[in-house]
């Protein structure tokens, strides 16, 4: 039996919570596979569309009188925490029972602990919300004061601060989770972003990336491998250019030096490639791999993905 991480992109989850409801139908089918193969599977998820929606709507319905203020960015971050985890814990368990599987699925409200001197403070660099042409950019930008970039080629959206993650602080009820059998599902969206002061946690405004979180907990709760998913099979190099070039496997070394050269783009494959080297650096005998929803359980036996390794 494997302890496995897997890490969902929010961008996948859908637009709307009536979409979102409908592909956690679909999401939830692979991921029990992986269950029923044997293995403890705990899951993470990102959450940039639904935190940066939920966002956007409480300020505008502040701004209309319709609620007495806007809401934080961390009590945004701890509601599409709850909707998203809803829907999963939703889907997952009804087709675990759906094939005779006795397993509890749980969402846990998860805290991760950043540091306030992270210079990622003075630097948004992480997309949150929906995407948006230049110029419906440039006037949200100045009504709301929010910073807004090109995002990979899709449009422009919202950037906030983008902190590492030091700690998950709820791990122990995860660990003891997983071992009363739960499939859990935690620090999604990259968990609420806490600091602390005089021995005591507050929210700050920001979204860890959830792939550097869930490479946090993966390590921190001694999972065997962290499986991080997105909208391609493999990593490639010079994607979309006549010579791309699809990778099966890379060495810790080997990608560092391709991401110093510049293969990997920030806010998209980048962070992922990041932080599978952590996690195969953190332990020997850990493998991370990256790969799509649809052939995870392929991945895991080493038939697809791309599978990062110490060396």
């Amino acid at each position: 039996m494997s302890k496995i991480v897997i890490a969902l992109g929010g961008n996948a989850l859908g637009s709307t919570p009536y979409e979102q409801l409908e592909l956690v139908r679909e999401t939830a089918k692979p991921i029990v596979d992986l269950i029923a193969a044997g293995n403890e599977v705990v899951i993470a998820h990102g959450n940039g569309p639904q935190v940066g929606m939920i966002n956007l709507g409480m300020a505008t319905a502040a701004e209309a009188k319709a609620i007495k203020s806007d809401m934080p960015f961390p009590e945004c971050g701890a509601m599409s925490q709850g909707y998203i985890g809803y829907h999963l814990q939703n889907a997952i368990g009804n087709e675990l029972a759906s094939r005779g599987m006795d397993k509890e699925v749980a969402t846990v409200v998860t805290q991760v602990l950043v540091d306030e001197n992270d210079q990622a403070f003075s630097h948004p660099t992480k997309p949150v919300g929906a995407f948006y042409d230049k110029e419906t950019a440039n006037r949200i930008a100045k009504e709301k004061g929010y910073t807004m970039v090109e995002d990979a080629g899709r449009g422009y959206r919202q950037v906030v601060p983008s902190p590492k993650p030091i700690d998950v602080i709820e791990k122990k009820a995860v660990e003891g989770l997983i071992a009363q059998g739960c499939v859990v599902i935690t620090v999604g969206g990259g968990g609420i972003p806490v600091v602390r002061k005089d021995g005591k946690l507050y929210g700050t405004p920001a979204v860890i990336d959830k792939d550097f979180a869930s490479e946090k907990l993966a390590e921190l709760i001694d999972a065997d491998q962290l499986v991080i998913l997105t909208a391609v099979e493999k990593v490639a190099i010079n994607f979309r250019k006549e010579n791309e070039q699809w990778l099966s496997q890379l060495t810790t070394s080997k990608a560092k030096e391709l991401a110093a050269q510049g293969h990997f783009a920030p806010g998209s494959m980048l962070p992922k490639v990041q932080a599978c080297v952590q996690f195969a650096e953190s332990k020997k005998g850990r493998v991370a791999i990256i790969t799509s929803l649809d052939k995870a359980l392929q991945a895991l036996k080493g038939e697809t993905g791309t599978r990062v390794v110490l060396g």
